[in-house]
C-alpha cells in the first residue's frame, strides 16, 4: 500500500513540474548570445572610432577623461540584473578603453610599480587598453604630464582617513597641469607575506598605508618593526624577497608578486577612500554637472581670508573642498585650494574669478571636470 501511494506522488510531482530545457540547449543559446556580442561589440568599436575620427578633424579632443562616466551613468541606470552596476559599468570601461586605442595609444602615468593603488585607481578611470607608465615619485607624475611624455597622469589628493596629500598639492603650485577628472577609490588595506603572522618581525608600506592601519597594527603586530617604502607595490615586492617580511598593500598587489594572504581589510577606518585626481594639459568640456578647482593666496592681514571667501557666497557657489597650505620658504604664509559646484566657464565662476583677483596675491585656476556619480 506505502509502494502504490508513493508511486501515485511521483506521478503527480512529475506532472505538475515544468519541464526543463536540456542542458545542450542552454549551452546553444548562450553560444548565439556570445556570437552576437562579438559582432555588436566590433560594430560599437567601428562607430566609436569613426565619432573620435570626426572629432579630431573638427579640431575637438577625441578622449576627455570623466567625459565618458555620462555613458557609464545612462548603461549602469539601464541595468536590472542580475548582473549588478559594478560590473556592467566595469564591461562597458573595458569596451570604451579598447575603442579608444583604435584610435591611438594613451599613455597615463601613476606612482607606481603596477598594482599600487594609483594603478589600480587609473585601471578604474581608463580601463586596461592605455599604456600605464609608473613613475615613482608623485611629483614624477605632473613632470611626465607637464613634459608632455605622458596624456594623463593620476595623483592622489585627499583621504578619507589622513586628509590632504601634501605632495600633489605642492605640484600643482610648481607646474601648470590642469585637473581634468577625478576618481574615488574605497581602499581595503591586505597584510601580505609568505610567512605565518607569528613570524613577522617587518612590515613595509607606504607611511599613509601604515597610518591608515595603525590601530590594527598596535593590536596585532605590535612588536614588529613599521618601515616606510615609496609604494605600496613596492613593499609587497620586498616582502617577496626577505624573510620575516610582510607588506600593507592592494590584493591585486598580493597576487602579483605570489604572497599569501595574511589579514583583509586591516584598515581602521571600514570606509577608507583616497580621492585622485586625473591631471592633463586641457580642463574637462563642460557636462552640467562638474566641479571646478582653484587656488589663490590673500595679504597677510585680518580679514583678508574673510573677504576673499565671502565672494563666494555672494555669488552663490557652493564649496566642495577647501584646504589650507603653507607656501614652502615662507613663514606664515598659505595657499588656499578650493573646489566648488559648476564649471569654470559658468557665468557666476567667472564673476568669482574676476572679483577674486582683485583681492588676492595669486589666483589660478586648476581646472574644470565631471563630478563622478557617488564617487565612481
Amino acid at each position: 500500500m506505502a509502494k502504490a501511494k508513493l508511486k501515485k506522488t511521483s506521478a503527480v510531482k512529475k506532472a505538475g513540474a515544468a519541464r526543463p530545457a536540456s542542458l545542450a540547449s542552454l549551452e546553444n543559446q548562450l553560444q548565439r548570445l556570445d556570437d552576437s556580442l562579438v559582432s555588436l561589440v566590433n560594430q560599437r568599436a567601428e562607430l566609436a572610432r569613426q565619432v573620435g575620427e570626426w572629432k579630431r578633424s573638427a579640431g575637438e579632443p577625441a578622449f576627455v577623461p570623466g567625459q565618458e562616466e555620462d555613458l557609464l551613468a545612462r548603461v549602469a541606470a539601464l541595468d536590472k540584473g542580475p548582473l549588478p552596476e559594478n560590473c556592467i559599468r566595469g564591461v562597458f570601461r573595458e569596451l570604451i578603453s579598447g575603442s579608444r586605442a583604435l584610435l591611438r595609444d594613451v599613455r597615463v602615468a601613476m606612482l607606481g610599480p603596477m598594482y599600487s593603488y594609483s594603478h589600480l585607481a587609473a585601471i578604474h578611470r581608463f580601463g586596461q587598453s592605455v599604456e600605464f607608465v609608473p613613475v615613482g615619485t608623485i611629483a614624477a607624475v605632473f613632470e611626465e604630464v607637464n613634459r608632455g611624455q605622458s596624456d594623463f597622469g593620476l595623483v592622489p589628493i585627499e583621504n578619507s582617513t589622513d586628509g590632504r596629500i601634501a605632495d600633489s598639492l605642492e605640484m600643482f603650485t610648481r607646474l601648470p597641469v590642469r585637473i581634468c577628472g577625478e576618481v574615488d577609490l574605497e581602499i581595503h588595506h591586505t597584510l601580505l607575506g609568505k610567512c605565518g603572522r607569528s613570524e613577522i618581525r617587518e612590515v613595509y608600506s607606504k607611511p599613509q598605508a601604515l597610518s591608515q592601519c595603525r590601530n590594527w597594527l598596535a593590536r596585532h603586530l605590535s612588536a614588529a618593526r613599521m618601515i616606510e617604502v615609496t609604494s605600496t607595490s613596492t613593499a609587497a615586492q620586498l616582502a617577496g624577497e626577505k624573510p620575516g617580511a610582510a607588506a600593507i598593500a592592494s590584493l591585486q598587489a598580493g597576487i602579483h608578486y605570489g604572497l599569501d594572504v595574511l589579514a583583509e581589510q586591516i584598515e581602521d577606518n571600514p570606509t577608507n577612500k583616497t580621492r585622485f585626481a586625473v591631471i592633463g594639459e586641457h580642463s574637462a568640456p563642460r557636462t552640467g554637472r562638474d566641479k571646478a578647482a582653484m587656488l589663490f593666496q590673500v595679504e597677510h592681514r585680518p580679514g583678508a581670508l574673510a573677504d576673499a571667501m565671502n565672494i563666494f557666497k555672494r555669488n552663490r557657489l557652493n564649496l566642495t573642498w577647501i584646504e589650507s597650505f603653507p607656501i614652502p620658504g615662507s613663514s606664515r604664509n598659505y595657499l588656499f585650494f578650493v573646489e566648488m559646484e559648476g564649471h569654470e566657464t559658468d557665468a557666476r565662476i567667472r564673476r568669482t574669478v574676476a572679483a577674486l583677483g582683485r583681492k588676492t596675491t595669486r589666483l589660478e585656476i586648476l581646472g574644470s571636470f565631471p563630478a563622478g556619480p557617488n564617487g565612481q
